[in-house]
Protein backbone atom coordinates (compact mmCIF):
# COMPACT_ATOMS: atom_id res chain seq x y z
CA UNK A 1 0.00 0.00 0.00
CA UNK A 2 3.02 2.49 -1.05
CA UNK A 3 4.58 2.54 2.15
CA UNK A 4 1.26 2.23 4.54
CA UNK A 5 0.92 -0.52 6.65
CA UNK A 6 -1.91 -2.45 7.06
CA UNK A 7 -2.52 -4.17 10.61
CA UNK A 8 -4.83 -7.19 10.60
CA UNK A 9 -7.82 -6.95 12.44
CA UNK A 10 -6.39 -9.25 15.65
CA UNK A 11 -3.38 -6.22 15.67
CA UNK A 12 -6.01 -4.16 17.20
CA UNK A 13 -6.50 -5.36 20.75
CA UNK A 14 -9.07 -2.17 21.65
CA UNK A 15 -11.47 -3.21 18.74
CA UNK A 16 -11.69 -6.52 19.63
CA UNK A 17 -11.27 -6.17 23.31
CA UNK A 18 -15.01 -4.61 23.56
CA UNK A 19 -16.49 -7.52 22.09
CA UNK A 20 -16.61 -6.03 18.74
CA UNK A 21 -14.44 -9.10 16.95
CA UNK A 22 -16.73 -10.73 14.58
CA UNK A 23 -16.63 -14.39 14.29
CA UNK A 24 -15.85 -15.88 10.52
CA UNK A 25 -19.52 -15.75 8.46
CA UNK A 26 -20.33 -19.08 7.24
CA UNK A 27 -21.87 -17.54 3.69
CA UNK A 28 -20.12 -18.18 1.09
CA UNK A 29 -20.30 -14.29 -0.33
CA UNK A 30 -19.32 -13.13 2.92
CA UNK A 31 -16.42 -15.22 3.11
CA UNK A 32 -14.30 -13.67 0.52
CA UNK A 33 -14.72 -10.12 2.04
CA UNK A 34 -10.49 -8.71 3.10
CA UNK A 35 -9.84 -9.38 5.78
CA UNK A 36 -8.93 -6.19 7.19
CA UNK A 37 -12.31 -5.55 6.34
CA UNK A 38 -14.80 -5.23 9.56
CA UNK A 39 -17.53 -7.30 10.17
CA UNK A 40 -19.97 -6.12 12.66
CA UNK A 41 -20.83 -8.43 15.62
CA UNK A 42 -24.29 -7.56 15.91
CA UNK A 43 -27.68 -10.57 16.50
CA UNK A 44 -28.67 -9.25 12.99
CA UNK A 45 -30.80 -11.83 11.25
CA UNK A 46 -29.06 -14.57 9.09
CA UNK A 47 -30.26 -12.80 6.25
CA UNK A 48 -28.58 -9.66 6.67
CA UNK A 49 -25.42 -9.16 5.32
CA UNK A 50 -23.06 -6.53 6.17
CA UNK A 51 -19.60 -5.29 6.42
CA UNK A 52 -17.37 -1.72 6.43
CA UNK A 53 -14.26 -1.27 4.00
CA UNK A 54 -10.82 -0.35 5.00
CA UNK A 55 -7.81 1.13 2.90
CA UNK A 56 -7.16 -2.45 2.60
CA UNK A 57 -7.67 -4.58 -0.90
CA UNK A 58 -7.46 -2.26 -3.80
CA UNK A 59 -5.23 -1.08 -6.68
CA UNK A 60 -5.24 2.88 -6.28
CA UNK A 61 -2.10 4.47 -5.57
CA UNK A 62 -1.59 6.53 -3.20
CA UNK A 63 -3.11 9.48 -1.78
CA UNK A 64 -6.16 7.00 -2.75
CA UNK A 65 -4.30 3.73 -1.86
CA UNK A 66 -5.67 0.98 -2.04
CA UNK A 67 -9.49 0.55 -1.75
CA UNK A 68 -10.94 3.52 -2.33
CA UNK A 69 -14.75 4.11 -3.57
CA UNK A 70 -15.28 7.72 -3.46
CA UNK A 71 -15.91 9.12 -7.49
CA UNK A 72 -15.44 12.65 -6.33
CA UNK A 73 -11.73 12.31 -4.73
CA UNK A 74 -9.83 12.85 -8.04
CA UNK A 75 -9.08 8.99 -8.25
CA UNK A 76 -9.15 6.87 -11.55
CA UNK A 77 -12.31 6.26 -12.40
CA UNK A 78 -11.43 2.89 -14.21
CA UNK A 79 -9.95 1.53 -10.65
CA UNK A 80 -12.90 3.13 -8.73
CA UNK A 81 -15.53 1.03 -10.49
CA UNK A 82 -13.34 -1.95 -10.43
CA UNK A 83 -13.66 -1.73 -6.36
CA UNK A 84 -17.43 -1.04 -6.46
CA UNK A 85 -17.92 -3.63 -8.65
CA UNK A 86 -15.77 -6.06 -6.24
CA UNK A 87 -17.56 -4.81 -3.60
CA UNK A 88 -20.97 -5.69 -4.87
CA UNK A 89 -19.57 -9.68 -5.87
CA UNK A 90 -18.52 -10.26 -2.29
CA UNK A 91 -21.33 -8.66 -1.17
CA UNK A 92 -23.85 -10.79 -3.70
CA UNK A 93 -26.07 -7.44 -4.39
CA UNK A 94 -25.79 -4.36 -6.40
CA UNK A 95 -23.95 -1.40 -3.99
CA UNK A 96 -26.40 1.85 -4.35
CA UNK A 97 -23.74 4.98 -4.19
CA UNK A 98 -25.26 8.26 -3.31
CA UNK A 99 -24.19 11.58 -3.43
CA UNK A 100 -24.00 12.92 0.24
CA UNK A 101 -24.21 16.61 0.81
CA UNK A 102 -24.01 15.97 4.53
CA UNK A 103 -27.85 16.57 4.83
CA UNK A 104 -30.44 14.53 6.50
CA UNK A 105 -32.48 13.24 3.61
CA UNK A 106 -33.18 9.03 3.19
CA UNK A 107 -34.33 7.70 0.15
CA UNK A 108 -35.67 4.55 -0.63
CA UNK A 109 -33.26 2.31 -2.79
CA UNK A 110 -34.98 0.22 -5.36
CA UNK A 111 -33.73 -2.10 -8.39
CA UNK A 112 -33.82 1.22 -10.70
CA UNK A 113 -32.68 3.45 -7.73
CA UNK A 114 -29.12 4.98 -9.75
CA UNK A 115 -25.96 5.67 -8.31
CA UNK A 116 -25.61 9.28 -7.47
CA UNK A 117 -28.80 10.38 -6.26
CA UNK A 118 -28.61 13.00 -3.59
CA UNK A 119 -28.89 11.90 -0.01
CA UNK A 120 -27.15 11.06 2.99
CA UNK A 121 -28.70 7.65 3.28
CA UNK A 122 -30.68 4.73 1.92
CA UNK A 123 -33.00 2.41 3.23
CA UNK A 124 -34.41 -0.76 1.55
CA UNK A 125 -36.98 -3.68 1.54
CA UNK A 126 -35.17 -5.77 -1.71
CA UNK A 127 -32.64 -8.68 -1.93
CA UNK A 128 -29.79 -7.67 -4.14
CA UNK A 129 -29.62 -4.39 -3.19
CA UNK A 130 -26.48 -2.80 -0.89
CA UNK A 131 -27.64 0.79 1.12
CA UNK A 132 -24.05 2.13 1.34
CA UNK A 133 -22.90 5.28 3.42
CA UNK A 134 -19.42 6.48 2.09
CA UNK A 135 -16.76 8.05 4.89
CA UNK A 136 -13.77 9.36 5.61
CA UNK A 137 -13.75 10.54 9.23
CA UNK A 138 -17.99 10.86 9.22
CA UNK A 139 -19.67 8.10 11.09
CA UNK A 140 -21.32 5.42 8.68
CA UNK A 141 -24.61 3.68 10.65
CA UNK A 142 -26.00 0.60 9.70
CA UNK A 143 -29.76 -0.54 10.24
CA UNK A 144 -31.68 -3.19 10.20
CA UNK A 145 -34.74 -4.86 12.21
CA UNK A 146 -34.92 -7.97 13.78
CA UNK A 147 -37.25 -9.81 10.96
CA UNK A 148 -34.65 -9.52 8.44
CA UNK A 149 -37.19 -7.55 6.32
CA UNK A 150 -35.39 -4.01 5.96
CA UNK A 151 -31.74 -2.35 5.82
CA UNK A 152 -30.50 0.96 5.83
CA UNK A 153 -27.20 3.15 5.95
CA UNK A 154 -26.51 6.25 7.00
CA UNK A 155 -24.06 8.63 6.84
CA UNK A 156 -23.42 10.92 9.97
CA UNK A 157 -21.04 13.83 9.95
CA UNK A 158 -21.83 16.45 12.28
CA UNK A 159 -24.56 18.89 10.20
CA UNK A 160 -26.60 15.95 9.37
CA UNK A 161 -26.42 14.05 13.10
CA UNK A 162 -27.62 17.68 14.40
CA UNK A 163 -29.99 18.42 11.54
CA UNK A 164 -32.38 20.98 11.70
CA UNK A 165 -34.15 20.77 15.14
CA UNK A 166 -34.98 17.20 15.92
CA UNK A 167 -35.14 15.97 12.55
CA UNK A 168 -31.72 14.60 11.72
CA UNK A 169 -30.35 12.21 9.57
CA UNK A 170 -30.81 9.45 12.33
CA UNK A 171 -34.17 10.58 13.03
CA UNK A 172 -35.42 10.36 9.34
CA UNK A 173 -33.70 6.78 8.89
CA UNK A 174 -35.25 5.34 12.21
CA UNK A 175 -38.38 6.98 10.85
CA UNK A 176 -38.55 5.40 7.44
CA UNK A 177 -37.87 1.94 8.74
CA UNK A 178 -40.92 2.08 10.56
CA UNK A 179 -40.28 -0.92 12.94
CA UNK A 180 -41.55 -1.14 16.16
CA UNK A 181 -40.10 -0.43 19.16
CA UNK A 182 -37.15 -2.13 20.27
CA UNK A 183 -37.19 -4.14 16.85
CA UNK A 184 -34.42 -2.05 15.41
CA UNK A 185 -30.28 -2.56 16.06
CA UNK A 186 -27.36 -0.42 14.75
CA UNK A 187 -24.04 -0.63 14.00
CA UNK A 188 -21.70 1.93 14.06
CA UNK A 189 -18.40 2.03 12.28
CA UNK A 190 -15.09 3.92 12.30
CA UNK A 191 -14.71 7.90 12.41
CA UNK A 192 -13.38 10.41 13.57
CA UNK A 193 -12.29 9.91 17.12
CA UNK A 194 -13.47 11.87 20.68
CA UNK A 195 -10.00 12.77 20.97
CA UNK A 196 -9.09 14.37 17.22
CA UNK A 197 -12.31 15.77 16.48
CA UNK A 198 -11.90 19.43 17.06
CA UNK A 199 -14.98 22.03 16.32
CA UNK A 200 -16.24 25.47 17.69
CA UNK A 201 -19.55 26.66 19.81
CA UNK A 202 -21.63 26.65 16.83
CA UNK A 203 -21.09 23.03 17.15
CA UNK A 204 -21.97 22.43 20.31
CA UNK A 205 -24.63 24.70 20.46
CA UNK A 206 -26.46 22.77 17.49
CA UNK A 207 -26.16 19.54 19.46
CA UNK A 208 -27.74 21.18 22.79
CA UNK A 209 -30.32 23.11 21.35
CA UNK A 210 -32.00 20.05 21.06
CA UNK A 211 -30.89 17.86 23.54
CA UNK A 212 -29.02 19.52 26.84
CA UNK A 213 -27.44 16.66 27.93
CA UNK A 214 -25.27 16.77 24.71
CA UNK A 215 -22.92 18.86 26.62
CA UNK A 216 -21.64 15.65 28.14
CA UNK A 217 -20.29 14.74 24.95
CA UNK A 218 -18.22 18.34 24.35
CA UNK A 219 -14.80 18.27 26.25
CA UNK A 220 -13.15 22.27 26.31
CA UNK A 221 -9.82 22.43 24.28
CA UNK A 222 -9.59 26.28 24.54
CA UNK A 223 -11.65 29.47 24.34
CA UNK A 224 -14.05 28.64 21.48
CA UNK A 225 -13.13 25.38 20.55
CA UNK A 226 -14.27 21.89 21.50
CA UNK A 227 -13.84 18.10 21.00
CA UNK A 228 -16.75 16.26 20.00
CA UNK A 229 -17.46 12.77 20.64
CA UNK A 230 -19.15 11.47 17.29
CA UNK A 231 -19.66 8.01 18.34
CA UNK A 232 -21.82 9.38 21.56
CA UNK A 233 -23.77 12.07 20.27
CA UNK A 234 -24.94 9.45 17.79
CA UNK A 235 -25.50 6.93 20.41
CA UNK A 236 -27.80 9.39 22.45
CA UNK A 237 -29.77 10.46 19.47
CA UNK A 238 -30.49 6.54 18.25
CA UNK A 239 -31.64 6.24 21.91
CA UNK A 240 -33.84 9.07 21.90
CA UNK A 241 -35.64 7.62 18.27
CA UNK A 242 -36.12 3.99 20.26
CA UNK A 243 -33.12 2.14 18.99
CA UNK A 244 -32.05 0.86 22.55
CA UNK A 245 -29.44 -1.82 20.92
CA UNK A 246 -26.68 -0.20 19.51
CA UNK A 247 -23.24 -2.14 18.02
CA UNK A 248 -19.84 -1.27 17.13
CA UNK A 249 -18.10 2.20 17.66
CA UNK A 250 -17.41 2.74 21.12
CA UNK A 251 -15.39 5.91 20.80
CA UNK A 252 -12.02 3.89 21.75
CA UNK A 253 -8.60 4.58 19.76
CA UNK A 254 -8.85 1.64 16.86
CA UNK A 255 -12.02 3.50 15.82
CA UNK A 256 -10.77 6.64 15.05
CA UNK A 257 -10.64 7.31 10.99
CA UNK A 258 -7.19 9.95 12.00
CA UNK A 259 -4.96 8.10 14.22
CA UNK A 260 -5.08 4.31 12.06
CA UNK A 261 -3.38 6.17 9.19
CA UNK A 262 -2.27 3.18 8.17
CA UNK A 263 -5.99 1.20 8.01
CA UNK A 264 -8.44 4.10 7.09
CA UNK A 265 -8.83 7.10 5.27
CA UNK A 266 -9.45 10.27 6.85
CA UNK A 267 -10.03 13.49 5.48
CA UNK A 268 -9.18 15.94 8.07
CA UNK A 269 -5.60 14.01 8.41
CA UNK A 270 -5.00 13.89 4.88
CA UNK A 271 -7.37 16.53 2.86
CA UNK A 272 -6.77 14.70 -0.08
CA UNK A 273 -7.86 10.65 0.04
CA UNK A 274 -9.88 8.03 -0.71
CA UNK A 275 -13.19 7.02 0.79
CA UNK A 276 -14.45 3.52 2.44
CA UNK A 277 -17.62 2.19 2.66
CA UNK A 278 -20.09 0.89 5.09
CA UNK A 279 -22.60 -2.05 3.47
CA UNK A 280 -25.56 -3.58 4.26
CA UNK A 281 -27.84 -5.89 2.26
CA UNK A 282 -30.58 -8.62 2.57
CA UNK A 283 -29.34 -11.97 0.98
Amino acid sequence: MSGRMVTALHDLPPLWGFGYAVPMMQSAVNDRFHPDWLRPQWPAPARVRAVCTTRAGGTSPAPFDSFNLGDRVGDDPLRVTAHRANLGRVLGARPVFLHQVHGVDVLEAHADTPDGAQADGAHTRQRGLACIAQVADCLPILLCDRAGEQVAALHAGWRGLAGAGRAGVVEQGVGVMDAGPGQLLAWMGPCIGPHAFEVGEDVRQAFMHVDPSAAACFSALRAGKWLADLPALARKRLQAAGVQEIYGNDGSPAWCTVSQAGRFFSFRRDGICGRMAAAIALA
